[in-house]
């Protein structure tokens, strides 16, 4: 493809592992800019992340970092984002360490704990939601 055609391309790029490539922004446009961009069966777990994360989290703040959707309370911080790799979405939670139960995949970040959802899209989603409602209780990440 050359550089004018991908210029003009409608589709985001999609990094290593299938994370899309969407430019930083604020606010629900540039989640869902990244969600429609999943590619395959992440997309449906990504609009269930989503829903799951604004019906626990009412007037929760959304931004797009580092090629990642972040959640949130405006000006104050962040609690959870999520990241695609080729065979999982990555889920999160900067303050995991203080979740109940704390969350099963480790960090290099000593707060932050991670789950992994597989192929086959399915998750705990009482669990998740009970990770949300806490970790939207804790003090905030600012990034």
């Amino acid at each position: 493809m050359n550089a004018m055609a991908k210029k003009t391309s409608a589709k985001p790029a999609l990094l290593s592992g299938g994370n899309p490539q969407i430019p930083k922004g604020e606010g629900d446009a540039p989640v869902q800019a990244y969600i429609a961009a999943m590619p395959g069966w992440k997309r449906d777990v990504g609009r269930r992340l989503d829903t799951l994360i604004v019906q626990t989290v009412p007037g929760v703040h959304k931004a797009v970092k580092w090629n990642s959707p972040f959640y949130g309370v405006k000006d104050e911080g962040w609690f959870l984002s999520f990241h695609c790799f080729a065979k999982y979405i990555k889920v999160a939670f900067f303050r995991g360490l203080s979740l109940k139960p704390v969350p099963p995949v480790e960090s290099k970040s000593q707060d932050t704990r991670y789950f992994h959802i597989a192929e086959d899209g399915q998750f705990d989603e009482a669990q998740f939601t009970a990770w949300v409602k806490q970790a939207s209780q804790l003090p905030l990440e600012r990034m």
